[in-house]
């Protein structure tokens, strides 16, 4: 068996990043609402180049690139760059630890790259295949306490007698007052009645 091309590496590279990001619930979740405007799916393609430039291009020979240090982006970085997009583009602020697990996943890839192994892209590709065409939905987390800290045990006693709170009656209506009118033809301005 040869070893890959240079270019046939950095395209399964390419490729690998944007199955990856076409598999993220996140920002599946955020093209199909189209939370970055009607054209969320050409940011998502720009998204997985703009990732792909994260790293130093693989179209030389890996033996000659490893003789000079060539900066390889880690995971956090690249989490960073992908929680900074989501943001900025999608207007989604990632709270769950997919981003990390998106980075961790394209690093792995880029290492079986650079040793010519396709499995983990090809496997993506087969899970892209079978997930085409179905949506992600979003389902609420459970129940967190929404007003912080400073919620007390006593407020569930105030939240009980609340219940047995009166029924709204609806207030009678004022009549409004004609204005007064001296012999000059003046109105007399009274104060409201509170």
């Amino acid at each position: 068996m040869e070893a890959p091309s240079p270019a046939q590496t950095q395209t399964t590279f390419e490729r690998g990043i944007s199955l990856l990001l076409n598999l993220w619930p996140a920002l599946t979740l955020a093209v199909q609402n189209h939370w970055g405007g009607p054209d969320s799916s050409d940011k998502r393609d720009w998204f997985a180049g703009a990732v792909s430039e994260l790293f130093p291009p693989l179209t030389t020979s890996t033996s000659t690139s490893r003789s000079a240090p060539s900066e390889e982006p880690d995971a956090e970085y690249i989490e960073e760059f992908l929680l900074n997009v989501m943001l900025d583009e999608f207007e989604v602020n990632v709270d769950d630890d997919s981003a990390f697990e998106v980075a961790e996943s394209i690093i792995r890839i880029r290492k079986d790259c650079l040793k010519g192994k396709f499995d983990e892209v090809e496997q993506l590709g087969r899970r892209y295949t079978e997930k085409k065409g179905s949506k992600v939905v979003f389902a609420k987390g459970e129940d967190q306490e929404e007003e912080g800290e400073w919620d007390t045990d006593d407020d569930e006693e105030e939240d009980e007698d609340m219940e047995d709170a009166p029924a709204l009656v609806q207030a009678p209506r004022r009549e409004k007052q004609e204005p007064e009118v001296d012999e000059d033809g003046f109105q007399t301005v009274t104060r409201k009645k509170r």
